[in-house]
């Protein structure tokens, strides 16, 4: 093999992975926001979950993007780690269909496939067009790429130099770690079981070695998943470190069954007898199945092992606590307790919203961004509240009710999402602690201090609503009126002073942005407390007093 053939392997390897994910972005963009909805949708029900994993996989052609949307979403609380692992087991029978579909001769017909697509691509207006010919077009180049491997590599076979790295693959655990080390190096696992195979077709490997190349690549193809995880709470990490297990012990199975049953891998090769592209292929997606059919009853114990892995803290068992409904029950229970249970619910996710804003507070003005982080799951937590009681209030509403237990539904809904809101300024509030960090230039201590006060005010406002609220107590409202009113005052006098500072050169120009967005950030939690307050004050007529 000389220079030039060299430059011809990475070449048609650059096109393979090029190709692959031009095809995987063009099925993404063609299925829009819909596979994303249909992960967020998979049930507890391990079943379901394993055939949506598959599903999403084969649709984008990358079970290492699957992974990092699942790792997304049990990152925001979206997922639980039990849905999560059946997901990722689906999505590793799904990345072996690509090499199923490259075990077809299409080499020479990847030009024409290319041209088409391209056309599709370049030449036609309409989005969804556009987007099946870019996969096509992914296509094309997929097999385009494969062909250029196979013509680069044909003079392999009879370099001494490569036949002498090829013998020492004969040893399994060797070929494990080569697959390991070349699908973390390609980041995956699809692409390197493909160019796997490719050597195999040209002869270069044998049935058997190749096998043990692909178990280590299964293994290999977590390293996108862990490093993804490095920037996610710890049930992010846990979710990449079930994915490791699983593969892991996946590997392990697979191992003692061609140890144990020696005809195993001649059975896999008689499928195909005369195609060892299509034996590679098959040896993949049958191990893929074996191991999920073997593991997904004992996905509760994988879980509980990745949690070895990772320890629950308290603070997370506190955080799982108050991401489930306390008091709103299942169930068509009388209207007026149903309420009363909502009611309720409400005003814990209220107080939750109120200390995530204190939190926020305090990691601006003590200037401690490790805080920062804990806003945000907190944040988390709100939202998958808000999602939570809305649906349930929405269920509430089909029970048989009067007009006026109705309004007080919709004055309920309404309160969530103000309660929301308030969460939602409570991370711009982290976003600012961060931001006036970074900045040469700090505020004023006047400045400081202005801020300082209108916050307390605005979270004594919050805590009073959220009172009233709670416990109906209307004669407060007047009171509270006032303090909103004072809130108002206060930002007014706030800008008053920021923009005579910033005249007189006291203040960074910079730095005053935030200044006027944290006042007004901190306003607009103040006018959200107070609808909370007047939520529930006469809606019967749909109108505040």
């Amino acid at each position: 093999m000389d220079l030039l053939d060299f430059f011809k392997l990475l070449g048609g390897v650059g096109l393979f992975l090029f190709g692959m994910s031009v095809m995987s972005d063009g099925l993404k963009n063609a299925a829009g926001d819909q596979l994303k909805t249909i992960l967020e949708r998979a049930t507890s029900n391990r079943v379901a979950a394993v055939f949506v994993g598959l599903l999403v996989t084969v649709l984008i052609q990358s079970s290492a993007a699957t992974d990092m949307m699942v790792i997304g979403f049990v990152n925001s609380g979206l997922m639980t780690l039990l849905q999560a692992i059946g997901v990722i087991m689906g999505a590793n029978i799904g990345t072996t269909i690509t090499a199923q579909i490259t075990a077809f001769s299409l080499g020479a017909y990847a030009p024409l496939i290319l041209f088409i697509g391209a056309i599709l691509y370049l030449f036609v207006n309409k989005t969804i067009v556009k987007h099946v010919g870019s996969v096509i077009m992914g296509f094309g180049m997929l097999f385009f790429g494969i062909s250029v491997i196979s013509q680069a590599i044909a003079p392999l076979a009879n370099t001494p130099e490569f036949t002498h790295f090829l013998s020492n693959l004969e040893n399994p655990a060797l070929a494990i770690l080569f697959g390991i080390l070349f699908t973390a190096l390609l980041q995956s696992s699809s692409s390197s079981v493909v160019i796997f195979q490719t050597f195999a077709i040209q002869g270069i490997l044998s049935f058997h070695m190749a096998v043990y190349l692909i178990i280590g690549a299964a293994i290999g193809s977590v390293t996108p998943n862990i490093l993804a995880s490095l920037t996610t709470n710890r049930n992010g990490k846990r979710t990449a470190a079930l994915n490791l297990l699983f593969n892991l012990i996946r590997a392990a199975i697979i191992l003692l069954l061609i140890l144990i049953i020696p005809p195993f891998l001649d059975f896999i090769a008689s499928l195909s007898p005369d195609n060892i592209g299509r034996q590679v292929a098959n040896a993949h997606t049958i191990f893929a199945i074996i191991a999920v059919l073997l593991l997904c009853p004992f996905a509760p114990i994988l879980v509980k092992l990745s949690q070895k892995v990772i320890p629950v803290l308290p603070e997370e068992t506190r955080k799982t606590q108050d991401r489930e409904l306390i008091y709103m029950q299942e169930g068509n229970l009388p209207p007026a307790v149903a309420l009363q249970q909502a009611q309720r619910e409400i005003t814990r996710m209220g107080r939750l919203a109120s200390e995530n804003l204190k939190l926020s507070v305090r990691c601006f003005f003590e200037q401690d961004l490790k805080l920062a982080q804990e806003v945000e799951d907190n944040e988390d937590t709100v939202n998958f509240l808000t999602h939570a009681i809305t649906q349930r209030l929405v269920k509430i509403r089909t029970f048989n009710m009067t007009g006026h237990e109705r309004n007080k539904i919709t004055q309920m809904t309404l309160t969530v999402s103000d309660i929301e809101r308030i969460s939602d300024h409570a991370e711009n509030i982290a976003e600012y602690a961060a931001q006036i960090n970074a900045q040469k230039n700090k505020l004023t201590q006047e400045a400081m201090q202005e801020l300082r006060t209108l916050a307390d005010e605005v979270l004594k406002s919050i805590d009073f609503c959220l009172d009233i609220f709670e416990h109906e107590t209307f004669d407060k409202l007047d009171e509270a009126e006032k303090q909103e009113q004072h809130v108002d005052e206060l930002e007014k006098a706030n800008l008053t002073n920021h923009i005579a500072r910033l005249f007189d050169r006291q203040c960074d120009p910079i730095v005053g942005v935030i200044f006027t967005n944290m006042s007004s950030d901190l306003e607009r939690c103040s006018d959200h407390a107070i609808n909370i307050a007047f939520a529930l004050h006469e809606y019967d007529f749909g109108i505040k007093a």
